[in-house]
């Protein structure tokens, strides 16, 4: 399945230009059978290997095959197309220029994860999307290149301004605005950000970027036919639902250009604080009547970030209500929702975390949310109330209910692993950033993301190496609660997670209702940017 998944990956990028050329599927028929092999013709139908046998398709098939890729790529722009080969072409042409700098400043070559991830970058918006999904899949994809694609940013030059006045005038209206700032607070592969003013009211006006939905729409398509095509060429890939899978994120990549949804998600999670009676924590107000499927407005919060201790420190600051109760307060919250809600916040990295001067807890960009079925769900509150209290054979028995395994595990030889995995997580390290809010700057310890995932990464090897194999899922919920351990260790070092009464536990503690529904639902995680 891993290296599957970097065929296609690979295959993806290519197929542009590989779809210029003739398929040539269905011209190897076997005169006696009327079946194709592979597309090559057999020189005997009666001396047959049988890897060959296996390989055989009928003409039917084939044509099943060409309606498949007819189907896709009439839903593609063909001016974009061709506008994408070329940018791909472009984008190879950097890659390579960057590799030979990388090689004549090191000495050596840039690893194939590194050149990989350096392709992506170049190549761009979806490309970009699916690093973020590499990174999200530990259990999918080799740690080599989950850890390279953690490095991969979601930051690209701004586009002109008048081209994102463009938008917003044709979708919301310019005369709506009493003051938009020119210089954006930030530029992603999919959308630009600024702030604003509706009369006296501070918004942030989040614009997709032209042009990107067709060009979503073609590097998708392109990905969905190479792994058609190689579940044609090799019917046993069908058994990784890679052709599935490949749908599933293009169906998923393109609901992220709805920025309506994302709305809704706002107007969810605020819903939800107010009914569980959440106080001091908030989330940005979508303005819904001047939202549209590419343009969303919606507050602006200002606030520092979780974990400028210094800042949360001083005294004013948040009416003194101090960086220990704020990040449980924080902690409380995140897991009321998961408990609660039909979906959960799943990026909930220390710049999606703000604290404003009133000392209010600030929950931003639902861009990654999952959903899980109540047995995956179980399994990982019985994880994280393990992990809580340092109960390693009581990890590994979560562990072992949300797994697949063919195999014997032995428990305890397991939960030693998963404690000598453990024992890394105090020993990953922060970096200092500088934030500011008004006239006040203040230093924070970040969380290094690439060793908070490479904990994860060892996490996810010692279970495959105990035999046991878990959905991706596991990964997103896990990584926030990673997250929020490291967040207590740097902010709340002598918080007792457990005994504490003021934090509720995702393995039973007070506050937060229970989710129903039997352990046959569905299964589901999006991944929207």
């Amino acid at each position: 399945m891993i290296k599957l998944g970097l065929v296609f990956l690979v295959l993806g990028v290519c197929s542009p230009f590989l779809l210029q050329q003739p398929i040539g599927f269905g011209r190897g028929l076997d005169r006696e059978s009327g079946r194709v092999w592979g597309g090559v013709p057999l020189k005997s139908s009666r001396v047959t290997p049988p890897a060959a046998r296996s390989l055989y398709r009928s003409p039917k098939q084939t044509i099943a095959l060409l309606t498949e890729i007819s189907k896709t790529l009439r839903s593609t722009n063909p001016q974009t197309t061709v506008t994408r080969s070329l940018q791909a072409s472009r984008a190879v042409s950097k890659t390579l220029q960057n590799l030979a700098s990388i090689a004549s400043e090191t000495g050596g070559a840039a690893s194939l994860p590194a050149a990989l991830r350096i392709l992506f970058e170049n190549l761009g918006g979806t490309y970009v999307k699916l690093g973020q999904f590499i990174a999200s899949s530990p259990t999918l994809f080799p740690p080599e290149y989950v850890s390279e694609f953690v490095k991969l940013l979601d930051s690209t030059d701004p586009i002109p301004v008048a081209e994102i006045k463009k938008v917003i005038a044709s979708e919301v209206g310019l005369d709506k605005f009493t003051y938009l700032d020119e210089k954006p607070l930030g530029s992603a592969s999919v959308s630009q950000v600024h702030r604003a003013r509706v009369g006296d009211r501070d918004v942030v006006i989040k614009v997709r970027k032209p042009g990107i939905e067709a060009s979503l729409k073609a590097d998708l398509s392109f990905l969905y036919i190479s792994s058609v095509i190689l579940e044609f060429i090799d019917p046993n890939l069908k058994k990784t639902s890679l052709a599935n899978i490949v749908s599933d994120i293009r169906e998923s990549m393109l609901g992220e250009l709805d920025f309506l949804q994302e709305g809704q998600k706002l107007i969810e999670f605020r819903e939800f604080l107010s009914r569980e009676g959440i106080q001091n924590v908030i989330a940005p107000e979508p303005l819904m009547d001047m939202s549209t499927k590419k343009v969303l407005v919606m507050d602006y919060i200002d606030g520092v970030s979780m974990l400028d201790k210094e800042t949360m420190e001083k005294d004013g600051f948040g009416g003194g209500v101090g960086s220990e109760q704020t990040i449980i307060t924080a902690l409380n919250t995140w897991t009321m929702s998961v408990l609660s809600m039909p979906w959960f916040h799943a990026d909930v990295h220390a710049g999606n975390l703000l604290v404003t001067k009133d000392g209010e807890v600030a929950f931003i960009d639902f861009g990654i949310t999952g959903q899980i079925s109540p047995a995956i769900f179980e399994a990982v509150t019985n994880l994280s109330a393990a992990l809580a209290a340092a109960d390693y054979r009581g990890m590994a028995e979560a562990m072992m209910k949300m797994g697949a395994t063919e195999e014997t595990v032995d428990i305890d030889k397991f939960g030693r692993d998963i404690e000598r995995v453990m024992m890394g997580l105090s020993d990953v390290s922060g970096t200092v950033g500088v934030s500011q809010v008004g006239d006040e700057i203040g230093v924070s310890v970040n969380v290094d993301e690439s060793e908070l995932t490479q904990v994860l990464l060892d996490v996810v090897a010692v279970t495959e190496e105990n035999g046991l194999k878990l959905p991706r899922e596991f990964g997103l919920l896990v990584k926030q609660t990673l997250y929020f351990d490291r967040y207590l260790k740097i902010l709340a070092p002598d918080l007792d997670v457990m005994g504490d009464e003021r934090v509720n536990n995702l393995g039973g503690g007070g506050g937060g209702g229970s989710r129903g529904g039997g352990d046959d639902a569905p299964v589901e995680v999006e991944v929207i940017r």
